[in-house]
């Protein structure tokens, strides 16, 4: 079963990731999911696929109210990131879910309504929870076209999604970076083929340097802190993307 992390705390202001599951199918690939708190509001990014919901409810329900999870953030629309949506809005079908406009009419395949959605515009936008102001940050083609991180500035927390994940084998399972150069390895060949584009890239890599980050939280792999949040996204910078295209079947 998953484990809820508190990761942040301060009074009524937590960030709590619901992480690692030993009994998970060898065919499910790993998530992180991340719960937003303000006193009795929340969000949740990245919720997950329909086959982890349980899991993932259950772990919320040892720390939080579910019920008081007033947001979902999808950072793009992968089956992994969002296809748990109906079941969230059977739960409680007026929660809001926060996504590109890109993805708007295809993320409903998955569940809800055009009032279930607010639409992210490619600039980013600030998004409420409780008393916090939360701020949707651009990562358009990393991986996907219309696709975002969301930054915490009270907590100096960056949930970056694909960004910074790592395959993890059996055995390394903590849920944060310990030795940056022996987990870097575990991450070097997923952003060098699901990252498109070295120009977006470089970009992102721009934003992310200007940003006061204590914790990098990526949706897959462990968390980066410290100086090993400065580390990643200097290595990505110099990371050559996008080389499925040099491949041939």
């Amino acid at each position: 079963m998953k484990k809820a992390n508190i990761i942040f705390e301060q009074g009524s202001h937590q960030w709590i990731a619901i992480a690692r599951d030993p009994e998970k199918p060898n065919y499910l690939i790993d998530t992180n999911e991340y719960l937003i708190v303000d006193d009795e509001s929340a969000l949740l990014t990245d919720p997950g696929g329909s086959e982890i919901f349980p899991v993932v409810f259950s772990a919320i329900c040892e720390v939080f109210d579910p019920a008081n999870i007033k947001h979902l953030f999808a950072s793009h629309q992968d089956p992994d990131i969002i296809s748990s949506l109906s079941l969230w809005l059977d739960f409680n079908p007026a929660l809001k879910c926060h996504l590109s406009w890109l993805w708007s009419s295809f993320v409903p395949h998955f569940g809800g309504t055009d009032q279930t959605f607010i639409s992210i515009p490619d600039e980013g936008m600030p998004i409420r929870v409780g008393g916090l102001t939360l701020q949707s940050v651009p990562a358009h083609y990393l991986h996907s076209s219309g696709n975002f991180h969301l930054y915490d500035p009270t907590a100096k927390l960056l949930f970056t999604g694909d960004i910074g994940a790592a395959m993890l084998p059996p055995g390394e399972d903590d849920l944060f970076v310990r030795n940056f150069d022996k987990h870097i390895a575990h991450a070097a060949g997923f952003h060098r083929r699901w990252l498109g584009s070295n120009e977006a890239k470089l970009d992102w890599c721009e934003r992310a340097s200007k940003l006061e980050i204590d914790m990098l939280c990526p949706q897959h792999g462990a968390i980066y802190q410290g100086q090993d949040v400065e580390r990643f996204i200097n290595w990505l910078a110099e990371l050559p993307v996008g080389l499925g295209v040099m491949r041939r079947a």
